[in-house]
């Protein structure tokens, strides 16, 4: 195996504060570094006070990009979008501005610091076209996360499968011709995938290879492991969701199935996380009489939500449409049982020992199907406990971002291979050329 001992980590943006995948990059970065291998972050300014803060000791291997006139722009004219309108339009061309800086960078500091491995996390999308190709060192994408749709015949409320679904499908067919002429995961040196049905949409005739990497992972220091002690039958069982409150987390749901629990003076459920929802789920609460019971708690930062569920029992997340799921992750590393649905992220994380998935057959199946989970975890403190356990054992087991670490470092390896393999393929390549050249001028 190659020696690594120089990175440089490339992304949209990397924050602990955001959650999801802003916190993929700064895992690598500071993890690598813990590994001792030296490593570099480009990344945009949103964030530079918070990581900073972070590790002051790295600040010399931190570069931001700062906002153009152009970035402004599409950000004042996404707030008048839907949240996923805006992201495949006008939040994609900031985005591709913010590239565009990026690798101007990344090929100064790879001529400049002799960089051997650059890597760009995030955006985890497969359908997103990457504009960091010819930079002067191999290139490692992801691991990318998605070709997701909602469940058949299941939609946020409010949506039907007419002109949203045409526009999705034509933004797809349109990255499909991006990818042609912004390289980047063509030209890679290695692609990772989370998943099949990632890998399944890759780009076709790429240069390097592909390789599967899960793209979450767990912070064993932070989601420790919440106590059992107080699991008393008669205790109220306090169920948790934590995420964005937008329409395909469908918490929406979650309230109507937790309406149905019979033993309604015996749970609780705390609602972490804000979104454009919010308004919305707070009057179902009310219409529902449901006030003393369901807590909306806002957003939090990442300790605090450690925090809040290792004082739960149950974690719920009844979302359609979920790629990656982390936060499924954290609360099976606390040790909490999971109720999810089948769908997505959560399906390839949880089996029946540690949680309970819920077939996405129908709106109304998603309610009866959390609702009775619900009453049935409410009920049996001896199942929470064992699934909790289960699932903890099982996060650890395969989700540790230092086995992920070691897994990436690898992977680091085996881009250098394939780039040098490349690299002689082209000169192989030039001489033949260069060879027809001279015979067809001869036979002039």
């Amino acid at each position: 195996m190659s020696s690594i001992d120089k990175v440089l980590i490339v992304a949209e943006h990397a924050s602990l504060k955001f959650g999801g995948e802003a916190s993929l990059p700064w895992h690598y970065f500071t993890r690598l570094r813990a590994r001792g291998i030296e490593t570099w972050l480009v990344v945009h300014e949103r964030t530079r006070e918070e990581l900073t803060s972070h590790a002051p000791d790295a600040v010399d291997h931190m570069h931001f990009i700062k906002d153009t006139w152009l970035n402004i722009l599409m950000w004042r004219l996404g707030q008048h979008l839907p949240d996923q309108l805006a992201n495949i339009t006008v939040g994609y061309i900031s985005r591709v501005a913010t590239q565009m800086a990026a690798r101007r960078i990344t090929r100064e500091l790879v001529h400049k610091l002799g960089i051997q491995v650059v890597h760009q996390p995030i955006p985890v999308s497969p359908r997103e076209p990457s504009l960091i190709a010819n930079v002067g060192a191999p290139v490692v994408i992801g691991p990318m996360n998605g070709n997701m749709s909602y469940p058949p015949g299941v939609h946020p409320k409010g949506r039907t499968s007419g002109w949203g679904d045409i526009l999705f499908k034509l933004g797809r067919r349109l990255s499909d011709c991006l990818h042609l002429l912004m390289r980047g995961k063509r030209e890679a040196a290695v692609l990772l995938a989370a998943n099949e049905r990632t890998r399944a949409v890759l780009p076709t005739n790429i240069g390097g290879s592909t390789a599967m990497l899960v793209e979450n992972g767990i912070d064993v220091e932070l989601w420790t492991q919440r106590s059992y002690a107080e699991d008393l039958p008669g205790k109220p069982v306090r169920f948790v969701y934590l995420g964005r409150l937008v329409d395909w987390k469908a918490a929406d749901l979650l309230l109507l199935a937790f309406e149905r629990v019979k033993s309604r003076e015996l749970v609780e459920l705390d609602i972490v996380g804000d979104g454009p929802m919010r308004g919305r789920l707070e009057a179902l609460v009310e219409a529902m009489n449901l006030a003393g019971r369901v807590r909306f708690l806002g957003f939090l930062p990442q300790r605090e939500c450690a925090r809040i569920l290792q004082q739960s029992d149950v974690f719920v997340m009844p979302s359609i449409h979920e790629c990656g799921g982390a936060v499924v992750l954290e609360a099976m590393a606390v040790g909490l049982p999971v109720i999810a649905t089948k769908w997505g992220g959560p399906d390839d994380y949880l089996d029946d020992d540690c949680g309970v998935l819920v077939p996405p057959t129908s709106r109304d199946d998603i309610v009866a199907g959390f609702a009775e989970a619900m009453q049935r975890l409410s009920d049996d403190v001896n199942l929470r406990r064992s699934l909790g356990e289960a699932g903890r054992a099982k996060a650890l087991r395969h989700f540790d971002w230092d086995d992920k670490i070691t897994q990436i470092i690898q992977l680091y390896a085996v881009a250098i291979k394939n780039h040098v393999a490349a690299a002689e393929d082209d000169d192989v390549n030039s001489d033949e050329r260069e060879t027809q050249v001279i015979l067809n001028v001869g036979g002039k």
